[in-house]
């Protein structure tokens, strides 16, 4: 067995994957063949796939998302929605992911005359069709958009789905010009409804917008935190030995930092890898994990980011095991659903990959 078929059998957690970002190539094209779209640059799978990873890896955030056009286009009926998300909890389980946040703008698809309920049904429907036939947990998150003022609303929608398989409102889209305290009354009214709140921040615009996210928005998590390190001092080992007040905030109150390795360097978050911060957020004890956000725009899936990062940085199973419990105690889920997550299947199941360890020449 190599090291990759030994991690894919690794219990993990996912908690920053887009639904909208992770479509089989495949998929794709059947999708875009039932409703005539002809906007696809190719319908060969393996091309297309290399498309969406092209124009992904840019250096540029606004580049990046420029591939959701034909993602987003192609999920604007029920069907397809509901085919999709099904779809992603199969890849889940392909991938040894227990349990898996998936987050998505239902503003996106009222294109063809779906109603917000028609879209988040379609999506909780195949999330849920797919963990019973798969084993796979997951919660919903919706997304606003940061460009867009119909935030509330979104935020009213997540609380009324909350016991349906939404756990948490998120701010997403493009990050310069739009910061997040422009939605702030969306904010204040998932605070009031004690409800859950990640933001996106920290990516493309500097440790400004992480702040805001913090202590105007009440972000219990953060995606992505890359431009934390502003706030930072680090020795030539790149060891932290210095922090400023919004980074030692950070730490001490365990804020989760949703930490995803590839799509930092193609949007140009990071500049190689090699320069992400991950490794010294975690050395600090900042409560960390790995993501996917987009797997198809990518071309990653969470066995592969962890994969990289034992590669990169010496990562052990214990590290991994680490990571995806510090990821367990950060979901939105209710605290004794996260223990038994944690003690009945990701404690157990590193405890068997160890065992196996004494068979397997990891």
């Amino acid at each position: 067995m190599n090291k990759e078929d030994f991690i894919r059998r690794a219990p993990k957690v996912l908690l920053h994957d887009h639904l909208d970002g992770g479509l089989r190539p495949q998929t794709v094209i059947e999708l875009a063949k039932e409703i005539n779209y002809h906007k696809l640059p190719t319908d060969d799978p393996g091309e297309l796939a290399q498309w969406f990873h092209r124009g992904a890896n840019k250096g540029s955030l606004v580049e990046y998302l420029q591939g959701f056009e034909h993602t987003v286009a192609v999920m604007q009926t029920k069907e397809a929605l509901e085919r999709v998300a099904y779809e992603m909890m199969e890849d889940m389980k392909n991938d040894g992911v227990v349990y898996v946040e998936t987050r998505f703008a239902p503003v996106l698809h009222l294109q063809e005359g779906l109603h917000y309920d028609d879209v988040i049904n379609s999506v909780l429907k195949g999330l849920e069709r797919g963990k019973e036939d798969f084993g796979v947990g997951y919660g919903l998150i919706l997304c606003a958009m940061r460009n867009m003022t119909n935030s509330l609303e979104i935020a009213e929608l997540a609380v009324n789905y909350r016991r349906r398989g939404v756990v948490g409102f998120d701010l997403a889209g493009e990050e310069g010009g739009y910061p997040p305290k422009k939605h702030i009354d969306a904010f204040h009214f998932i605070q009031r409804e004690n409800f859950n709140i990640t933001i996106h921040a920290g990516e493309a615009f500097g440790k400004e917008s992480i702040w805001q996210a913090i202590q105007w928005c009440g972000a219990h998590r953060i995606g992505h935190a890359t431009r934390l390190t502003e706030d930072m001092v680090f020795n030539e080992n790149r060891e932290i030995v210095g922090m400023g007040d919004l980074a030692q905030y950070i730490l001490d109150k365990r804020l989760p930092l949703e930490i995803c390795l590839l799509s930092n360097v193609h949007t140009g978050a990071v500049a190689k890898l090699e320069e992400h911060p991950f490794y010294s957020l975690f050395k600090a004890n900042f409560r960390v994990f790995l993501n996917t956000d987009d797997r198809l725009m990518s071309d990653t899936t969470l066995t592969k980011e962890y994969l990289l990062a034992m590669n990169l940085w010496g990562l052990s199973l214990e590290d991994i095991e680490k990571l995806n419990i510090n990821a367990m105690k950060s979901s939105f889920i209710p605290y004794n659903e996260r223990l038994h997550y944690i003690y009945d299947v990701i404690k157990p199941g590193y405890q068997k990959l160890k065992n196996d360890l004494l068979t397997f020449n990891i």
